[in-house]
């Protein structure tokens, strides 16, 4: 490519300057002045730009890095984030993160945009929290395979059920570990991550005795929910979980899971069968009508929306124990 300069005399002088020398000028340009804590959109605030993948990890960051961060969600309010599908501007906001947090197998298309980005500042939660190696023997067995957990993300058969935060004492887990990651980023601010963590793990403490003492005396252990979201749930607290379907929500069951779950409810006399907020109740509803059951919303937590049962991670674990509670007659 030929352009042509003027020098101080307005005289003109021609050169040849290739496409990829222009490029490495303009990525060497706006990579001045870019320190790590202010290359993304909290340029000069002083503040650290955090991306979550979907909302736990969010409001995980946001109880752990308080004001000293702008936290940022890749996956919508309502959107349902097993299947995420990343904007440009998203891809370009985890190479910019000053850190980014996220789950590794649970959403592709965040592993893909993680790997190409080059950030070495990120934060996988399995790291912190290893996923459950689930074995599974075929569809129709899988939803009742350890404790409940089913086929998500893996090889072979050897699935990985990505829903630890549904366990609080995991959460409190991932908040240790951000706590020191950031500390390591921004040791300014250490003695504020480590409070805020501090405040966030008793909260989450608290939460978790609630939910030992409430289900420690129960009619029944079994609960019937619309995907296999609850295992590290049912497995903390000594209960059962029982999946219409799968890990992921978007899978349809077959008739025959469907009579199979049918066939549960009737000889543990569940009462209730749970539905979530981000997918369509139609199949939960179908069966609670078919054998004159209740229903009840059990979030897996996914997302916050308007229909959530409260705003934020606590608040809404609290109404999943209520709703536990209640479908299973504990005292």
């Amino acid at each position: 490519m030929k352009m042509i300069f003027m020098n101080s005399d307005r005289r003109p002088i021609v050169g040849t300057v290739t496409l990829a020398a222009l490029l490495l000028a303009a990525l060497l340009l706006a990579a001045c002045g870019a320190s790590p804590a202010n290359r993304s959109s909290g340029a000069g605030s002083g503040r650290l730009s955090i991306v979550a993948s979907f909302y736990p990890f969010q409001f995980v960051a946001e109880s752990v890095a308080g004001d000293h961060a702008d936290v940022s969600n890749l996956t919508q309010p309502g959107a349902e984030p097993h299947d995420l599908e990343l904007t440009p501007k998203q891809v370009a906001s985890i190479s910019d993160a000053d850190l980014v947090i996220y789950e590794r197998t649970f959403q592709i298309a965040v592993d893909e945009a993680v790997q190409q980005s080059g950030n070495p500042n990120t934060f996988d939660t399995s790291t912190a929290v290893p996923l459950a190696d689930i074995a599974t023997k075929s569809d129709e067995e899988a939803a009742t395979a350890g404790g409940g957990t089913t086929a998500g993300a893996g090889t072979g058969d050897r699935f990985l059920d990505p829903h630890v935060w549904l366990d609080p004492v995991n959460v409190e887990k991932i908040a240790t570990a951000l706590a020191n990651r950031l500390t390591a980023l921004d040791p300014a601010h250490a003695t504020d991550y480590a409070a805020n963590a501090t405040h966030l793990k008793t909260r989450l403490g608290t939460l978790d005795g609630a939910f030992r003492t409430g289900l420690a005396s129960c009619q029944r252990h079994e609960f019937i929910t619309q995907h296999a979201a609850f295992g590290y749930l049912a497995r903390r607290y000594g209960l059962t979980q029982i999946a219409i379907g799968r890990l992921s929500p978007d899978t349809e069951p077959s008739p025959s899971r469907i009579a199979e779950v049918q066939q549960q409810a009737t000889q543990l006399g569940v009462t209730t069968i749970f539905y979530e907020t981000l997918v369509s109740p139609a199949v939960a509803q179908a069966i609670a009508g078919d054998l004159e059951l209740k229903t009840d919303v059990l979030d897996p937590i996914e997302g916050i929306t308007p229909e959530s049962k409260g705003q934020d991670y606590v608040a809404v674990m609290k109404a999943n124990l209520t709703s536990l509670k209640a479908a299973n007659g504990c005292r």
